[in-house]
């Protein structure tokens, strides 16, 4: 999995990544990347910083903020590039 976020970061230019690690009550775990940038809860949180948990799951999960199919496939493009070197 660090493999991974190192790729995930490099591709999307994040200041820093935070990485959890889950088991929920199945019996299996699951990883969940956050790359993050300075700003990026906007006015939310302790002035902008936080978790990301702090930003309201109401514009968190807001269609605005769903890329469109051909943003989608840059950012794949863009993720498979850095998973590749």
């Amino acid at each position: 999995m660090a493999t991974v976020a190192e790729a995930v970061s490099r591709a999307f230019g994040a200041e820093k990544m935070n990485v959890e690690l889950l088991g929920n009550g199945d019996a299996h775990l699951h990883w969940h990347l956050f790359p993050r940038r300075d700003g990026d809860l906007e006015g939310y949180g302790n002035q902008g910083r936080g978790p990301v948990w702090w930003y309201p799951m109401e514009k968190m999960y807001d269609e605005a903020n769903c890329p469109s199919q051909e943003e989608l496939e840059e950012l794949k493009s863009r993720l498979k590039k850095e998973m590749d070197e």
